[in-house]
């Protein structure tokens, strides 16, 4: 019983639920996290090597990125065991089982994230009538196509830089997993004049000095091949880069890419995080040491979630850029404002933020 409630504190989890269909191959896990702002907003994360713990991370962070961007949504977060690059046919049976097996868990949202996207979203809401990130064929705002989460990403890195006297024309930027957030993130960077020296997929990593074509990328890999059959740059293993000298280093995979026993290997001034929870404590104090500006997660990389939101309550995608570029731009300044004037790790005054919200929130509750 003891180990059932080893992630429980004052916050939540309000509810972990685990999923077996042996029969359709299904094993997943919900984690409803904290509800207080209002229903939990996460999205359904598709890998054979997720956990528990690392669903339930994921939720907590959901709660503080809803909270910190004003959002009437709390926070959770799906994790399904399974290659997302099974058949399509297969990949909607499951994902479809997995929606019936949510159904009534009315206080949870689904939204895109890792190995899931627009088309898997549309099947949960067929099934259950609640989803976000939505295809536009069915009125939604597909949030991964149009790069909301890279875009709230550049919008942090505009102010971010600015602590540390450094222009976003020439920077030199180096994108872990040219994904859906990081594939957008160069674009948008890019157009300000920022160079990509250097950016990893599952098949290693792609590196040139003098700059990579960040359009030629994302062709690539829309026609489903690797950043290592791109026809220039240099050919790297995974963990390279880690090694690549830059200005901007924006971790956008999974987990704890960044740990004790790596961390000093990056030669960057900021790291704006479009991944969740991309780095441990201990990576992130020793960041911290030495003077490299870390923006947490849930403050740099909601431009997804926001748009999620206002999709949800029927706006639109201007609306939702708009929002995500005031809204992003306001948080990261009054969260480096107030980590600089404390002289406190940024994720210190995030977690502040997003805490008095919260709390806020709770006291609002008959069950807190």
């Amino acid at each position: 019983m003891e180990d059932a409630f080893r992630f429980s504190d004052a916050w939540g989890p309000s509810r972990i639920i685990h999923i077996h269909r042996p029969s359709l191959g299904l094993r997943a896990i919900l984690v409803v996290d904290n509800t207080a702002c209002g229903p939990a907003i996460g999205g359904v994360r598709m890998a054979p090597d997720v956990s528990t713990e690392e669903c339930f991370r994921l939720a907590r962070a959901m709660t503080w990125k809803n909270a910190a961007a004003g959002l009437p949504y709390g926070g959770g977060k799906a994790v399904i065991f399974a290659d997302p690059r099974m058949p399509t046919e297969q990949k909607e049976a499951i994902i479809r089982a997995f929606a019936g097996a949510i159904r009534d868990i009315a206080d949870y949202v689904a939204g895109p994230d890792m190995g899931t996207d627009e088309v898997c979203m549309a099947w949960i809401k067929d099934e259950t009538g609640r989803a976000v990130g939505l295809p536009s064929a069915i009125g939604g705002i597909p949030l991964d196509e149009i790069g909301a989460t890279g875009f709230g990403l550049a919008a942090s890195i505009d102010v971010a830089r600015q602590f540390i006297g450094l222009e976003l024309k020439g920077a030199r930027v180096a994108v872990q997993g040219f994904g859906a957030v990081g594939k957008h993130a160069a674009r948008f960077l890019a157009e300000k004049g920022a160079i990509l020296v250097a950016s990893s997929d599952t098949s290693g990593t792609v590196a040139d000095p003098d700059g990579l074509d960040v359009d030629a990328l994302i062709a690539l890999k829309a026609a489903g091949k690797s950043l290592r059959q791109h026809p220039k740059g240099q050919k790297l293993d995974i963990d390279a880069i880690l090694d690549i000298p830059c200005d901007i280093w924006i971790p956008a995979a999974r987990p704890d890419v960044v740990r004790a026993d790596n961390v000093a290997r990056l030669r960057t001034r900021l790291m704006p995080q479009g991944a969740n929870i991309p780095c441990t404590a201990e990576a992130e104090e020793a960041l911290h040491a030495r003077g490299i500006l870390v923006v947490p997660d849930f403050i740099a990389n909601a431009g997804g979630v926001i748009c999620a939101s206002i999709e949800y309550r029927g706006g639109t995608q201007h609306a939702a850029f708009d929002y995500i570029n005031e809204r992003i731009r306001s948080n990261t300044r009054l969260v480096l404002e107030q980590a600089r004037k404390t002289k406190r790790p940024p994720r210190a005054a995030a977690r502040e933020l997003a805490e008095q919200r919260v709390k806020a929130a709770m006291l609002t509750r008959r069950w807190r």
